[in-house]
């Protein structure tokens, strides 16, 4: 009888030692943060679109989904008259830069992503499936760490997945924006405000350094117009604008207009 009434008090204290590491393991572990990759896929005809689009849809996505990568998110820009080159851009979560850099390899043997791309990744160079891809390589923002996915019942054309691009003129100026995001609240305020963000990320790749890229998304383009006006009206906003630390951290700018395409998750 003593023997088992020690062997329970040998167990509770285990138990409360093993719950006492985790919990304060919990204090000092930070969440972590995701890796990103945006590709932009660069037409000239409607025969590479619908290449590269039968591709992403019944090759690519489902090899990325059987090694576990999910959430990706396959985009369009809307009607530009500017812009005559046609585009898909694709986002892909990952949870470490091991998963991204194993990510060739893996799919090289994959039969069934080999036979469902045929199409495409035997193509030959007088019908290549594109013009040429950009890629872009970002590490997500300590105040967002994880990707977030828009639950929206609108017609997909109709929504509005905005996709911006903060150049700063030296490294030093650039961490000072991505501190205003995070330090500064600026993430927060976009949080009370309701802009659905799916990303923000610092860019470690890509042609245009030193920058940080961001996506927010709308039902519609009404609606993504009532957003940023409540947002310049805020008095969180005047406020960190007006502070002289953070004056000037932003030398080019640009934005673009995206809808998700039938294929994309979300």
């Amino acid at each position: 009888m003593k023997a088992t009434k020690l062997l329970f008090l040998v167990v509770i204290a285990l138990a409360i030692t093993s719950f006492k590491t985790i919990t304060s393991d919990s204090k000092i572990v930070a969440p972590s943060r995701e890796f990103y990759q945006l590709k932009t896929y660069i037409l000239n005809t409607e025969q590479q679109v619908q290449t590269t689009d039968k591709f992403l849809k019944e090759a690519y996505l489902p090899g990325l989904k059987k090694m576990g990568i999910k959430n990706i998110g396959v985009f369009k820009p809307k009607p530009n008259a500017t812009d005559t080159l046609k585009k898909i851009i694709v986002l892909i979560p990952f949870s470490s830069l091991s998963q991204f850099l194993g990510l060739e390899e893996k799919l090289a043997k994959d039969k069934t992503y080999l036979a469902a791309g045929a199409d495409y990744l035997n193509a030959s160079y007088k019908q290549a499936p594109y013009v040429r891809i950009e890629s872009v390589l970002l590490k997500a923002f300590a105040d967002h760490p994880m990707m977030t996915i828009p639950a929206f019942n609108s017609p997909r054309a109709n929504r509005v997945y905005e996709l911006r691009s903060y150049e700063s003129a030296t490294e030093a100026i650039y961490r000072n924006k991505v501190d205003m995001f995070n330090a500064g609240g600026e993430v927060k305020l976009f949080d009370r405000l309701v802009f659905n963000p799916v990303f923000y990320g610092e860019v470690i790749s890509g042609a245009k350094m030193p920058n940080l890229m961001y996506m927010t998304s709308f039902t519609d383009q009404e609606s993504r117009d009532a957003h940023w006006k409540a947002f310049v009206d805020s008095p969180e906003w005047k406020g960190l604008i007006a502070m002289e630390k953070y004056k000037n951290n932003i030398s080019h700018i640009d934005i673009t207009f995206l809808y998700p395409t039938d294929y994309s998750d979300y």
